[in-house]
């Protein structure tokens, strides 16, 4: 896995990319990656830091209970998620939190449905280990909350009973998707994104 220094690089410039793109406006969104599983080792975002103008000091290294032990600032409450992800998930390296407006738009919209469920587009072969257009995708809808502890707790059942999902979207608040490194993650991001947009405006 990559050193700390080097997962700064690669999170600021996917901060710049989707900033430029509309996906992390303002604040929001987080972004992490491994340093290391044992022992628990994470780059992640701090908090309240403008996603298109991160630099290395916007970063911490944390460990699994939460606790700096690098960097200035402090880690975000969703970090919670992060690390509830990564246990559940042992091949995901990176996580990725974006704001869209079409994301936003139809977690609501298919929020009573459970889930924002694609396929048959092309894009979709963009997700890992996704080989044909005819695949359905599912990102579950899970209701947002500020309870963090118990929104991990959720988080960690959806991925139990969802194993081969890419995705998972907060009502009206954002995606987060996972890659075995950070380029996979990005490329996740990407694709959903792009799925969103299409059928957001197919409703439309």
């Amino acid at each position: 896995m990559a050193g700390f220094q080097e997962l700064c690089r690669q999170l600021s410039l996917a901060g710049y990319e989707f900033y430029r793109r509309g996906w992390v406006l303002g604040t929001s969104g987080n972004f992490s990656a491994l340093i290391s599983r044992d022992p628990f080792r994470l780059c992640i975002t701090a908090s309240g830091n403008d996603k298109g103008a991160l630099d290395e000091t916007n970063f911490l290294e944390i460990d699994d209970n939460d606790e700096v032990l690098q960097g200035f600032g402090r880690p975000s409450a969703e970090t919670l998620l992060h690390l509830a992800i990564y246990r559940m998930r042992p091949d995901a390296s990176a996580i990725l939190h974006t704001h869209s407006v079409w994301g936003t738009i139809l977690s609501d919209y298919f929020f009573e449905s459970g889930a924002i469920e694609i396929e048959g587009y092309e894009m979709l072969k963009g997700l890992s280990e996704v080989t044909t257009h005819e695949h359905r995708e599912t990102v579950p809808i899970v209701e947002n909350s500020q309870d963090y502890i118990a929104l991990s707790h959720v988080i960690e059942n959806v991925l139990r009973e969802n194993p081969k999902i890419h995705g998972i979207y907060l009502r009206r608040h954002g995606l987060y998707t996972w890659g075995k490194n950070v380029t996979e993650a990005r490329r996740h991001v990407e694709i959903f994104e792009f799925l969103f947009e299409v059928l957001g405006r197919t409703l439309k």
